[in-house]
């Protein structure tokens, strides 16, 4: 049996007392959860949109780019030096989009509880190297294959019109035939 501490029967109220000071703890830490709901809440939308936006739009236009920019801009590259940069950068963008979406298919595994609520266990590190990784994508992307690639195709306003055209067919909703 456990010894109960003696009751101190001169001051019977300082039980009382006793009992609030730890009840107003409690209540300290429960008035801290309004707070906490906040973040929590903001967690699961940002974990529910990044699943969304991930596989609707970034592997779409990792799949656009590799059928269609990239073979657009060697097709219209000078043979020789200009050609061979060209392709070493498609092949460097391929492969960072691989990278990528295999990191991704890690992080998805522990962002799909996040995005339910049920977990808030996610490997940070994994997460900042997929962030750190896609902004250095995007970076040599847009300074460097961009704009050689703007160069090339405006060569030929054929060409630029066909990649125009290609993408806008892309995106166009197949029309039922049995309408």
């Amino acid at each position: 049996m456990i010894a109960q501490p003696p009751v101190d029967t001169d001051a019977p109220l300082n039980n009382f007392s006793n009992c609030h000071a730890g009840i107003v703890k409690r209540l300290a830490a429960l008035d801290e959860l309004p707070a906490l709901l906040e973040p929590a809440a903001r967690a699961r939308q940002i974990a529910e949109e990044s699943l969304e936006f991930f596989r609707e739009a970034i592997f779409e236009h990792h799949l656009e780019e590799e059928r269609e920019l990239f073979p657009a801009v060697m097709a219209s590259a000078q043979p020789g030096a200009e050609l061979e940069r060209v392709k070493a950068m498609a092949k460097r963008l391929t492969d960072e989009h691989r990278a990528i979406e295999a990191l991704w298919k890690q992080l998805e595994k522990g962002l799909k509880p996040v995005a339910k609520g049920q977990s808030t266990r996610l490997d940070v590190s994994e997460l900042h190297r997929l962030v750190t990784e896609y902004k250095a994508h995007a970076t040599f992307e847009e300074t460097e294959f961009l704009p050689l690639s703007e160069e090339i195709l405006s060569r030929n306003s054929n060409h630029m019109a066909a990649l125009g055209m290609s993408l806008h067919m892309r995106h166009v909703p197949p029309v039922n035939a049995y309408i």
